[in-house]
């Protein structure tokens, strides 16, 4: 049932995507919807851009300036400094560009800090960026709740996901920012389940470099484009551990050797993905009428009573989420022993949420499109799974590659 925009703020916005009929979308902190607008943007650009302009496109529609003017519109969605975030390549290659630059700024130190709770491909590429680097650095690992006391004048950066991909705990990022600086680290944010999901100010939190994706909460479409954020006191110092040619101070001079670009502009890497940056442009349509603050109430609103709903339905099902809203991001996850194949169970009735090993059904809670009448629903859908056990058949069983 739909909420009139009296009550509802984020009324409008629903109608703003393509939501299948009979379908509750609640993981769209894995992919979000897609953007009604964003089929045509796609067939302009492809049409009147791409074919009637060809190679000129470059020059005519501005393709080559994308990366930065779509790293401005998000940057004002995580609180960035203008001209501060680029836009381009994946999320896994912007952790290796983060922590390449701020490791060269830290030279005298070896220690990378980061929590067993993070994602785990941030880890991988620290892994094999330390591995390739081959100086004796060492990549530290404790409890999330620990990361705070582990903070000590060994660590050279500090590198977290703000939101916990698993149980959407949520690292105060002023508070810890703060302590690395006092002990003169510097700061890695991976704002993956942070940007379009909750209030991020990065500028006032002094954070150092940011990364994120934005094919989850900010709907930009599978493979959309990642971002890179450099703040301004590092920017100029920042050495590209990638110099791609798009980097390079002049691309179009084919020097032999790279010089870095000015700013933000040497974090550049590869060719932009223009087809895919169109439908994030349409996505980001959406958010220029939004105030994050207002949607942060709407989400702590929902998510709480999803969480009271569901407990009180089914008492099978034990939260694995920070209870109190200020300690976690827009995803809720319960601990089910038999959670992969309960979901499969809920996404054939209607209910799409996900799965993360070892026993995590995650639900993401997104007011750009979801009101009450969806969580009621979904919280009646899920008991019923769960309560009447219709997980327990055969079909639901058989793990699909993408969970």
């Amino acid at each position: 049932m739909m909420q009139g925009f009296d009550t509802d703020p984020f009324a409008h916005t629903r109608e703003m995507f393509h939501l299948p009929q009979q379908v509750i979308y609640l993981d769209g902190n894995s992919l979000g919807p897609l953007p009604r607008n964003a089929p045509s943007a796609i067939s302009r650009v492809a049409r009147d851009e791409w074919g009637e302009m060809l190679i000129t496109g470059w020059n005519k529609a501005s393709w080559m300036a994308q990366p930065g003017e779509v790293g401005d519109r998000v940057g004002r969605l995580i609180g960035a400094q203008p001209g501060h975030v680029m836009m381009g390549d994946t999320l896994s290659i912007k952790v290796y560009q983060a922590l390449a630059a701020a490791l060269d700024l830290c030279p005298d130190r070896k220690v990378i800090l980061s929590d067993t709770g993070n994602f785990p491909t941030d880890l991988y590429m620290a892994e094999g960026l330390l591995r390739s680097m081959g100086q004796g650095h060492e990549l530290r690992l404790v409890a999330p709740e620990d990361v705070e006391g582990a903070i000590t004048d060994e660590v050279a950066v500090l590198m977290l996901t703000e939101v916990d991909y698993r149980t959407a705990r949520r690292h105060d990022m002023a508070t810890l920012t703060a302590k690395a600086h006092a002990n003169g680290a510097l700061t890695i944010w991976d704002l993956a389940h942070s940007a379009g999901a909750i209030p991020v100010d990065l500028a006032d939190c002094g954070a150092d470099f940011a990364v994120g994706c934005t094919y989850k909460y900010l709907n930009g479409g599978p493979g959309a484009p990642a971002f890179i954020y450099v703040a301004p006191q590092h920017v100029g110092a920042t050495s590209p551990a990638l110099s791609g040619w798009l980097g390079h101070e002049a691309p179009f001079a084919f020097e032999r050797s790279y010089r870095p670009g000015t700013g933000i502009e040497r974090m550049r890497v590869g060719t932009p993905p223009v087809l895919a940056m169109a439908a994030l442009e349409a996505a980001l349509d959406i958010w220029d009428d939004v105030d994050m603050i207002q949607l942060d109430r709407a989400r702590v609103r929902l998510s709480d009573m999803f969480i009271d709903g569901l407990e009180a339905a089914c008492p099978a099902l034990t939260l694995a989420s920070p209870r109190k809203a200020y300690a976690r991001g827009s995803h809720v996850s319960f601990q089910f022993e038999q959670a992969y194949a309960a979901m499969q169970a809920c996404i054939a009735q209607g209910v799409i949420g996900d799965f993360r090993a070892p026993d995590n059904m995650r639900f993401g809670i997104t007011p750009l499109y979801l009101n009450d009448g969806d969580v009621e629903d979904a919280v009646e859908i899920i008991a019923r799974v769960v309560n009447q056990r219709l997980w327990d058949a055969p079909e639901y069983q058989i793990r699909a590659k993408v969970t």
